[in-house]
This record gives structure tokens, C-alpha cells and sequence, in this order.
């Protein structure tokens, strides 16, 4: 080989090390936007139902938020050229040398957050804004998913209370509402608007388009101003929090916080007979058993002792496997909705909690 074709060979190599190394940003967002997508968001899947496990048996829950993933890159790399010509016995010809080495980290830092003190009283303890239920309902979740969810009473009608010293049964026209508004929902007859009063406070105002309706729409709405207490004149209802509205023109809605509806799933979790015999938990209490709908739990987790295999996510506390069936799209669905509640609440002011900085790489 001529020293000439070793410095050609040389180069070329160079340039290829020097090429890989220049692809290594964009390539890495292809890569890693939706490797920590995926990572991040299954790890709040699984945090969320080990909370709610764990507040089944009356243990602390805890969040750690993920605050920030920092993904750093770096690339060296080198070429030795050695080539020396050298006349040798039986007309022997040039002698050449070649090396290359590279080296390369991946070392990203992903910093963690604890959500306590005044963030989780803003987060977990508050309850969510009716406003945020209406507009949750407008955007097209159904009724029958959000309003037991997220709401202990409509106008003085108490829903299923399932934990807790004040366990209730729930009113039977609390649920007749909720199908009443389902109803209304599907056939487009209802309508959210936000409008500012006073001192630029915003204020909901739910309607409902009584003309042009076929006439079960028409029984539905008279049958619903009659189970609510509403002004059948009323074209307007302002929505509203509390237990009981001051008008006939007000809808009230008592809502529940993310603890509230994390402890509501709690109870009605399936649990080994064991642990109920030992102390460690009690027995889920289904008051009513007449009434399929409401004692159906809203989030349906069950157990095993090994890993399960089609499980849409998983958690693993007291040597047990906790999780909800990938192939139960209700529960998949409603746990769906309690993580998107999640983004509804405030998660800001974290400048003054621990912080904790794990270097990956």
C-alpha cells in the first residue's frame, strides 16, 4: 500500500467518525422525545395506582414529580496514521498503520421533585372547580364517567359515598340526573359559556336549547328542572359550588378534590382475604346492592401474586401485584381521566421544596 492511498484511507476515516458524530443531536430527539415520553408517563400510571393501593390500607401516599430531564451527549473520537516505506529483502514495499478509537456517554439528569406542604394542600386537597367539570363535560366526556367521579352532591342529591365515617348509599334521583344528563348530552342540547360579572369574576353559565326538541328531550328537561329544584323558565343556569343553590336558576355541585377521588377508588380495590383477616385492610362495603350502576366500582383493580401479563398498569406493595386489566377499557378509561384531572390542578410554587438531582448516566 502507498503512503499516499494510507493518508487517502486516513481521511476518509476521520470524516466518518467526524459524520457520526455531528447526527448524534437530531438523531437523539427521534430517540429520546418519546423513550422518556413513554418512561414518564407510565411511571405516573404506576405511581398513581400505588398511591391509591396504598391508601387502601391507610398507608401514606406520596408524589414525586419529575421536574425537569436534562440529556447530555458527548462524542470523542480519533484516527492514528502510521505508514513508513522501507525497501526490505525480496522486494518487500511500504509497511502502514492504522487506528481509531472513540468513546461515547450518554448521561442524562433527571431532577425529582416531592409534591408536599402547600402544593399538595393546591393539588390533592382542593376541590376541582365545577367550572372544570362543565368544560370537562363540553369537551365530549360523558356524564356518567365524570359526574360520580368528581361530584358528592347536585343541588342537595348525594352520590355514593364509599369510604370513610359517612358512607352513603347515594340518592336514587342523584343517579337519575346523571343519566337524565347523559341524555341531553348525546342528543347536543346543552351549551357551556363564561362570561365575567362583577369585578371581572368569571362565572359559568350552562343552557339548554329548548327549541325544535323531539319530545323525549322535552320529558328529559322538564323531568330534570323537576329532580334539581330548577326554574322551568329559566333559559340560564349558573353553575355554581356548594350543597344547595340560593335560585331556581342555579345548578349547585359539591365537588370532590383528587384525594377525595383517589380515597373513592381506594375502597372499592379487590384485596387478598388474608390481609382482611390480619388486620391489614377491611372489606369493601357496597351499601346498596339493588343498584347495579353505582356499586359497579368506577375504577376496577384487582390482584395477583405473580406479575400480571395484560395489565394496562401494574404496582407491586405487600407481595402483591395490584392492576388494572389492559382489557377493561371502563377502568382504563376513568383512571385515563384521573391522570388528565392531574393537569388540572396547579403544580407551580415548587421553589421552595426539596429537591433531589439523580445523575442517570
Amino acid at each position: 500500500m502507498k503512503t499516499g492511498m494510507i493518508q487517502k484511507t486516513g481521511i476518509s476515516l476521520f470524516v466518518l467518525l467526524v459524520s457520526g458524530c455531528a447526527t448524534i443531536g437530531p438523531d437523539s430527539i427521534v430517540r429520546d422525545r418519546f423513550d422518556y415520553n413513554t418512561a414518564i408517563s407510565n411511571s405516573w400510571k404506576e405511581q398513581t395506582l400505588l398511591n391509591i393501593v396504598k391508601l387502601r390500607y391507610s398507608d401514606m401516599p406520596l408524589f414525586v414529580e419529575v421536574a425537569s430531564v436534562v440529556s447530555g451527549y458527548t462524542m470523542q473520537s480519533s484516527v492514528n496514521i502510521l505508514g513508513t516505506a522501507t525497501d526490505l529483502p525480496g522486494g518487500g514495499g511500504d509497511l502502514s498503520s492504522l487506528g481509531a478509537s472513540g468513546t461515547y456517554t450518554d448521561r442524562p439528569t433527571i431532577t425529582y421533585t416531592p409534591i408536599t406542604g402547600k402544593q399538595f394542600n393546591r393539588s390533592f386537597m382542593k376541590p376541582i372547580p365545577p367550572q372544570a367539570i362543565m368544560f370537562l363535560l363540553q369537551s365530549g366526556w360523558d356524564v356518567d364517567m365524570i359526574l360520580p367521579l368528581t361530584v358528592d352532591s347536585i343541588n342537595g342529591l348525594r352520590a355514593r359515598v364509599a369510604a370513610g365515617a359517612s358512607q352513603y348509599a347515594g340518592d336514587d334521583d342523584y343517579y337519575r340526573v346523571v343519566k337524565l344528563f347523559r341524555e341531553i348530552q348525546k342528543s347536543g342540547a346543552v351549551g357551556m359559556q363564561v362570561r365575567k360579572g362583577k369585578d371581572d369574576i368569571e362565572s359559568t353559565i350552562m343552557f339548554f336549547y329548548r327549541n325544535k326538541l323531539n319530545q323525549q328531550l322535552v320529558d328529559n328537561l322538564a323531568e330534570l328542572d323537576q329532580l334539581l329544584g330548577l326554574d322551568k323558565t329559566a333559559r340560564e343556569l349558573k353553575v355554581t359550588y356548594g350543597l344547595l343553590p340560593e335560585h331556581g336558576d342555579e345548578v349547585a355541585l359539591r365537588s370532590r378534590s383528587i384525594l377525595q377521588i383517589m380515597i373513592t377508588l381506594a375502597a372499592d380495590i379487590e384485596v387478598p382475604e388474608a390481609h382482611i383477616n390480619d388486620g391489614r385492610t377491611i372489606a369493601s362495603s357496597y351499601v346498596d346492592k339493588t343498584h347495579k350502576r353505582r356499586n359497579e366500582p368506577l375504577v376496577k383493580i384487582q390482584y395477583s401474586k405473580e406479575k400480571p401479563e395484560n395489565a394496562f398498569t401494574a404496582a407491586r406493595y405487600n407481595d402483591y401485584w395490584f392492576f388494572i386489566d389492559d382489557r377493561d377499557f371502563a377502568s382504563k378509561r376513568s383512571f385515563a381521566f384521573l391522570m388528565i384531572l392531574f393537569s388540572l390542578t396547579e403544580t407551580g410554587g415548587s421553589e421552595l421544596l426539596p429537591v433531589v438531582t439523580i445523575p442517570a448516566g
